[in-house]
């Protein structure tokens, strides 16, 4: 795992609710080809840290779960999202940007077509206060 300096983008994006927390998603991309190789994931409910989406992810996860797994369960969940229409909003290309201190994880190969995840606190155009308020669970 490696820190991450933050990044900026305009790609494809959605916000979606996880377990009572809105969390945005978005594809970023390493050179000009743009295939989106890097998910960029971070909270959108204002008062909620990145921290929070890796406590989700230890505690949806087995006991002794790898930081790898724990990204890849994060990714999943935006991924489902995305792919599955559970989403509040989605753009084809919107702005966003991910502050700096997050994490960076490297799947050492493709998981859901991307290669890294990077976490942090994050906010994307378009969301607006009553999309990313919290959400009352659903089971």
């Amino acid at each position: 795992m490696h820190h991450n300096g933050g990044a900026e983008g305009r790609t494809r994006t959605c916000v979606f609710p996880l377990l009572g927390t809105v969390f945005g998603y978005a594809t970023h991309h390493l050179d000009e080809r743009r295939l989106g190789e890097v998910g960029i994931v971070g909270p959108l409910t204002p008062g909620v840290d990145v921290s929070w989406l890796w406590q989700l992810a230890a505690h949806m996860n087995r006991e002794a779960a790898t930081e790898g797994e724990k990204a890849r369960w994060i990714l999943l969940q935006a991924h489902r999202a995305f792919v599955c229409g559970d989403f509040l909003a989605r753009w084809d290309e919107t702005g966003w940007k991910l502050e700096p201190g997050g994490r960076r994880i490297d799947f050492g190969g493709a998981w859901c077509n991307r290669y890294e995840l990077w976490t942090g606190n994050l906010t994307i155009e378009g969301a607006t206060p009553d999309m990313v308020a919290p959400k009352p669970t659903r089971y």
